[in-house]
């Protein structure tokens, strides 16, 4: 995703509000169903890669912190967690689906309202209490963290892939490093900057 650069002005916050920001805009345009069915299979490869390197990184980097510095930090990480896991399934049914099929809009109004839901927790509960309880600089040295294994952590959904540390942290760059090969051969888009309509301009 285009994140901010992670700078001493960019904590860990900050860097997965701006995910949930591109994500909730690609959600927009395929809730208008405007474009080619082509287009919208792109942008939906798009918010999968998007939604599974989020994911990846605050399972491996931001839920650990949460752990450690909230009192109830072990319950909201692991519904967190379990919050993924559905969002995950989701996602690997709505790979397999053509967009004109009529399951394909049922499976991504779900993946909607789950993410919707999830970023709403976050955004409202979790992130400002992590802010309060966890030093400035750990946020920071998380942001870089977190930054790092989006670049080459998994795109697709792994249902049956550990999420906990030190497992998933293990794991994410081989995995993603498969991920990336099948995205290369078959040419699924990872970003909004790789969709064949926006390179055509």
């Amino acid at each position: 995703m285009s994140n901010p650069e992670t700078t001493d002005d960019h904590d860990v916050v900050d860097i997965l509000v701006a995910d949930h920001r591109e994500v909730e805009a690609i959600f927009v345009e395929l809730e208008t169903r405007q474009g080619t069915p082509e287009h919208r299979r792109h942008l939906v490869d798009v918010v999968i890669a998007e939604l599974v390197r989020h994911a990846v990184a605050e399972e491996a980097y931001v839920y650990p912190i949460a752990r450690k510095a909230l009192p109830d930090g072990a319950e909201i990480a692991d519904q967190e967690i379990t919050e993924h896991a559905d969002a995950e399934r989701t996602m690997k049914e709505l790979e397999s689906v053509d967009p004109s099929d009529a399951r394909f809009d049922q499976l991504l109004s779900h993946l909607t309202n789950t993410i919707r839901h999830h970023v709403r927790e976050e955004e409202n509960e979790l992130f400002p209490r992590l802010r309060a309880a966890t030093a400035r600089e750990e946020l920071v040295d998380a942001a870089g963290k977190v930054t790092a294994v989006k670049k080459i952590g998994p795109t697709r959904p792994h249902p049956g892939a550990p999420d906990h540390p030190p497992a998933n942290r293990l794991l994410a760059p081989g995995i993603g490093l498969v991920d990336r090969i099948r995205d290369a051969l078959s040419g699924r888009p990872r970003s909004l900057d790789e969709l064949p309509e926006r390179q055509q301009h």
